[in-house]
């Protein structure tokens, strides 16, 4: 059984199912996707979407504010509640994003620290964001990030360098569907070295839709095709790729260790 380790349940379109949203979890079961994470990325949409996955108990969620989106922290105070909900298993997305957007880096430094202090202070792992931002990211992760705690660069798309900082910080590394295109050999070979026990593997869904899909919506059911193609770059069988980070992540966001 495969999770999906981070998507966007309340982004999807779910009208090409007869019966919406359960026809798309039913289609992810079909495929061999046992658990998903739902991620936020605003204090706006998080009761919409808790509402929307609350009846499922395979599918966590996270309560976040995404750099991208983030103008303020006047609502944090109203976050730091959300994060506390039973289902809420990690604080993200958050992170630094100055490839997209570089009037806002203040905000976006102050609201990741925030972030980083609020997944201290409850003890749940933090899901980061970063796209050419790897100085600050490191720095505030260095003074700032629980170690004990830890939590997973999302989507990574960075160098090896980059890997090798967040692995040595106890940081998960967390591989969507762009390592299945054309342009990501250099993504490919940082795949190759990331160590099994600290590897996850995620769909980004709606967003990054692997090969042979791209151009379409993608949907956590397409975490199996990321699978398979990190177990091929790996040189392990897709079970064994699975098993691997299924562990992974029921050790850091459930923190279950069997």
């Amino acid at each position: 059984m495969i999770i999906d380790s981070h998507c966007h349940l309340d982004k999807l379109d779910t009208s090409h199912y007869e019966d919406g949203f359960p026809g798309l979890i039913a289609a992810a079961q079909a495929d061999g996707i046992s658990q998903m994470l739902s991620i936020s990325v605003d204090t706006e949409n998080f009761e919409p979407m808790m509402r929307q996955i609350e009846t499922y108990d395979f599918i966590h969620a996270s309560a976040g504010l995404h750099p991208l989106g983030v103008k303020s922290l006047d609502n944090f105070s109203v976050l730091e509640q959300q994060a506390q909900h039973p289902k809420v298993v990690a604080i993200g997305e958050t992170g630094l994003d100055y490839f997209y957007q570089k009037d806002n880096i203040d905000i976006q430094q102050q609201a990741f620290l925030a972030h980083l202090k609020l997944s201290k202070h409850l003890k749940k792992p933090v899901i980061i964001h970063t796209r050419d931002a790897n100085e600050d990211t490191l720095a505030l992760l260095r003074s700032e990030a629980d170690q004990s705690v830890g939590g997973v660069i999302h989507c990574f798309t960075e160098d090896w360098a980059m890997a090798e900082a967040c692995l040595n910080l106890g940081f998960h590394i967390s591989i969507s569907g762009i390592v299945t295109f054309n342009n990501a050999s250099a993504l490919r070979e940082v795949v190759k070295k990331i160590p099994m026990d600290r590897l996850l593997v995620e769909t980004d869904s709606p967003y990054l839709t692997p090969v042979p899909y791209r151009g379409q919506q993608n949907e956590p059911k397409h975490v199996r095709l990321v699978a398979q193609y990190v177990a091929d770059l790996k040189g392990v069988s897709l079970a064994e790729l699975a098993e691997q980070t299924s562990k992974n992540f029921s050790q850091l966001f459930l923190k279950t260790f069997s």
